[in-house]
């Protein structure tokens, strides 16, 4: 898996300051993505046990509320089978900090067993997601207004309760 970047003390993508990973890699290519560049799976630099140390190191500081995964397309399945060593990697040494991940992907038609971006490491990694803010940027539906989204039709969603409830529990409304 390759990286477009790392941000740290980001406060714009997600609640609190947050150490934030753009992975590269995304088929979706929603019109007017805000980086397109990472659509490439080659774009960036190659993520390795190292930049892992990095952002588990980055995660220290008591200010810091948790760790934020975005893209390109954190869903891939590439990407998925190197994140979810990652997000477990941060619950185990920070169960207290909070992951959240933007998918392009819907929760409940391609994350879940039986779609399109659910694979052998999928129901994982989303047990150690808090918040999946989830569905394609539509440029039609643009609203600046929205809280950590960037279109009407993204939910922020309560990714434990949802799983333990069996249906969607929205975070932030």
């Amino acid at each position: 898996m390759n990286y477009g970047n790392i941000k740290y003390y980001d406060i714009a993508n997600g609640q609190g300051v947050r150490t934030t990973l753009f992975v590269s890699g995304c088929t979706n290519h929603c019109l007017d993505c805000f980086q397109p560049e990472t659509w490439d799976f080659n774009y960036g630099q190659p993520f390795t046990k190292e930049v892992e140390q990095q952002i588990l190191d980055s995660l220290k500081p008591d200010y810091i509320q948790g760790f934020t995964a975005l893209g390109g397309e954190p869903f891939e399945f590439s990407n998925q089978r190197e994140l979810v060593s990652l997000f477990k990697h941060i619950k185990e040494v920070y169960p207290n900090k909070t992951i959240w991940c933007y998918t392009g992907f819907i929760l409940d038609q391609d994350l879940l067993e039986g779609g399109k971006r659910h694979c052998e490491v999928t129901d994982e990694m989303l047990s150690y997601i808090d918040v999946l803010v989830d569905g394609p940027f539509q440029k039609d539906l643009y609203n600046i207004s929205l809280a950590f989204r960037g279109s009407e039709n993204q939910r922020v969603i309560d990714l434990k309760e949802s799983l333990k409830q069996q249906d969607i529990v929205l975070y932030l409304k």
